[in-house]
């Protein structure tokens, strides 16, 4: 059962007034280096997840043709990565789990990533604003609305960081509320992927309680299917279903 709209508008002017004074502001876009010739992350369409997941092959890169520079601060995280690693607080965890099935592939160009992993496509501007961020849908139902800032820090780090809509509609999905209501960010909650000092990449995922850790094992513009998984329309996460 939905809210009604007018339900929904109070909420999200409650909640406007509530973040306003607690939700971090969004970090200044770093410098694109544009060049005079070529073809730039503008021009090419921001790509979304089909319905029901892209299956256990990766679609054709998004960014292939794009001969934009990185951004100045941006790791080079461009590249097929596997799971080699998982830690679940000090424990490792047997390599039997199903979380080293987990395969995904990182395109990069200008602030652009574009990240496909589980069956969903991830693509936004790593400029910490809300405009720019990733509007997709999660990798477990590849229905549920999904709303995350991205930016780079250090360069070595890929941060994500859910908006408060995201956050609701995974609580409560019959309330349909537009990201642009509420473009906050979650203080202090965000999900990390950085390269280490051996060129492997460092996931972490405290909604989902581990630390993974990825080898780089082909290029962006590599072919990729996954074996441990029958031909199906939906690829499969390889990450376990959470409430």
């Amino acid at each position: 059962m939905r809210f009604s709209t007018t339900f929904s508008t109070l909420f999200g002017v409650a909640a406007l007034g509530l973040l306003s004074a607690c939700s971090p502001q969004p970090q200044p876009a770093a410098p694109v280096r544009h060049s005079a010739t070529g073809t730039r992350a503008d021009d090419i369409p921001v790509a979304h997840t089909p319905a029901g997941g892209y299956g256990n092959s990766f679609p054709a890169p998004v960014l292939a043709r794009c001969t934009e520079p990185l951004v100045d601060g941006a790791p080079d995280l461009r590249g097929i990565w596997k799971a080699m690693r998982v830690q679940r607080g000090d424990a490792v965890v047997p390599d039997t789990d199903r979380l080293y099935n987990y395969v995904e592939r990182i395109e990069q160009c200008g602030n652009r990533i574009v990240d496909m992993g589980g069956g969903t496509i991830a693509d936004g501007r790593a400029d910490g604003t809300p405009e720019n961020a990733i509007h997709d849908v999660l990798v477990f139902d590849y229905k549920t609305p999904i709303h995350v800032i991205v930016r780079y820090e250090e360069g070595t780090t890929y941060v994500l960081q859910p908006m408060l809509v995201s956050v609701i509609a995974r609580k409560l999905p019959s309330v349909n509320i537009p990201w642009s209501w509420l473009p906050f960010a979650m203080p202090g909650v965000q999900v990390t992927r950085r390269l280490d000092a051996q060129g492997h990449m460092a996931w972490t995922r405290p909604d989902q309680g581990f630390v993974m850790t990825l080898q780089r094992i082909g290029g962006p513009n590599d072919p990729y299917t996954r074996r441990d998984l029958p031909d199906s329309t939906t690829g499969g996460s390889g990450l376990p279903l959470v409430p």
